[in-house]
């Protein structure tokens, strides 16, 4: 075989070769002409390679470069400037007039003297990959469906026994106590059994048993007659008689005082109320629900809540687990609150990178889901990408450490010290500054409850809310 015949054959095999590629290939002249054009160019573009010959690129309608004017302005293309186009995804428009998804390559050819003589694109079909996507994503929708109970998230094992135990209790009528930390969700479980209740086209109504007086709590809870007390210049209904045929929810139960329990224990056994100030017992149709992130147990063994109203309070007892304890559903958690920011802010934020992921897995969490769905709007604030990475991640989450948060009090025992009687009210009222009035946050950074920043705020009569 001589020399001639010899490159004959190898331009035929080479040929040959880039017919039977999987990805597409064509060379353009100097010009910007099509001079070749394999056959998976044909099935993705549509185009034989008969109508593709000397025709410019253009006949792609490529994504990245529709518009520019070909062959006239290949002159100016990157591709003769840089050498060479990164591989980027991009739509072509098939001849039938549909889009395909690509992977689209360009290379300069040069001669022996390094003169251009062509370029030759490579174009990889993602058509099966995206189709893969949005199954995907479609079964990430139904798995979130799945593993949703109203406002609940969940697909662990333990909020599945969650989810089992709202629907056993949203079929009866007994006392529900939720118990769990702080950012755990029990008002949300509340909720979602009173939405599943006999009950659900009444009135749910919460109170907060820790935010209120002895004095203030009871009118709230009981309602007052006119002139019970200075100040009561009217007759006010309470909170037990404005739910009537639905649910009253005291969260923080465990906060209540012994006076309060009393009566408390009374409409549990009777179902009846004496407004403040009032000698005449009224009838309610109530069920209750109550939540504590405090040990109720531990509190009746010290004496501090009663034994016989503890039982009454727990009939059917649901406990919430911390995040700590079900990681597996914080990714799920993630998905949900960035598509919920998405929806809030306008914003088209795809997901979070692997390694802010990471981060999340690797976090205490201890202000529970309450501090995802805030790390989560921290991060909306700061990325402008369309993805999160750890450097859109408040400080704390980045780097845990207690020195590294504002306003933080170094170290976990000097944490508890400052909560007993070193904490002054001007350090309290520089943190509830500092954290714009989240008593969550002051709470989290004296590492204690919010019962306990209640508290103080009520001992030295700080607002609940910022001043005016």
């Amino acid at each position: 075989m001589n020399s001639n015949t010899h490159r004959i054959w190898n331009v035929y095999f080479i040929n040959q070769i880039i017919d039977t590629m999987a990805d597409g290939v064509f060379t353009l002249d100097k010009d910007g002409r099509v001079t070749s054009w394999n056959r998976s160019m044909e099935h993705i573009s549509g185009y034989t390679a008969d109508e593709a010959m000397s025709k410019t690129c253009q006949i792609l309608k490529c994504s990245r470069c529709f518009g520019k004017k070909c062959p006239s302005g290949i002159r100016s293309c990157q591709i003769l400037k840089e050498g060479k186009s990164e591989a980027k995804e991009c739509i072509l428009t098939h001849k039938a007039g549909h889009h395909v998804p690509v992977i689209k390559n360009a290379r300069v050819v040069r001669d022996e003297n390094q003169k251009i003589i062509g370029v030759v694109e490579t174009v990889t079909d993602l058509s099966e990959i995206t189709r893969a996507r949005q199954e995907a994503e479609e079964a990430l929708i139904r798995l979130g469906e799945k593993h949703r109970l109203d406002n609940l998230i969940g697909k662990s094992h333990e909020m599945q026994k969650v989810f089992a135990a709202i629907n056993a209790a949203a079929a009866s009528d007994a006392t529900i106590l939720i118990m769990g930390e702080s950012g755990t969700g029990k008002e949300l479980v509340a909720g979602a059994i009173h939405q599943r209740s006999m009950r659900k086209t009444s009135p749910l109504i919460a109170v907060n048993c820790s935010a209120l007086t002895e004095s203030l709590l009871e009118s709230e809870l009981f309602g007052h007659v006119k002139g019970a007390f200075t100040g009561a210049t009217n007759h006010r209904t309470g909170r037990f008689e404005e739910a009537d045929g639905g649910t009253v929810f005291l969260d923080e139960i465990g906060e209540i005082s012994p006076y309060i329990q009393v009566k408390l224990l009374r409409v549990l056994q009777e179902r009846e109320i004496e407004r403040v100030g009032d000698s005449k017992t009224r009838k309610v149709n109530i069920r209750i629900m109550a939540a504590t992130n405090r040990d109720l147990y531990r509190r009746v063994q010290e004496g501090h809540f009663r034994d016989d109203l503890y039982y009454r309070l727990k009939v059917f007892p649901i406990v919430l687990p911390p995040i700590r304890k079900r990681k597996d559903d914080i990714p799920l958690l993630t998905r949900h609150f960035i598509a919920r920011q998405n929806r809030k802010t306008g914003k088209d934020i795809k997901g979070i990178s692997q390694y802010a992921m990471r981060v999340f897995m690797d976090h205490s969490w201890p202000g529970n889901v309450r501090e995802l769905e805030n790390a989560i709007e921290h991060a909306f604030v700061l990325c402008n990408r369309d993805q999160i990475e750890i450097s859109d991640l408040p400080l704390e989450i980045r780097q845990p450490r207690d020195e590294c948060r504002p306003g933080a009090i170094a170290g976990a025992d000097a944490k508890k010290a400052r909560i007993g009687k070193d904490l002054s009210k001007e350090e309290l009222m520089e943190l509830l500054e500092t954290s714009r009035w989240n008593k969550a946050e002051v709470a989290r950074r004296l590492g204690v409850s919010r019962t306990a920043v209640w508290k103080y705020m009520k001992k030295w009569e700080i607002p609940l809310q910022k001043p005016a």
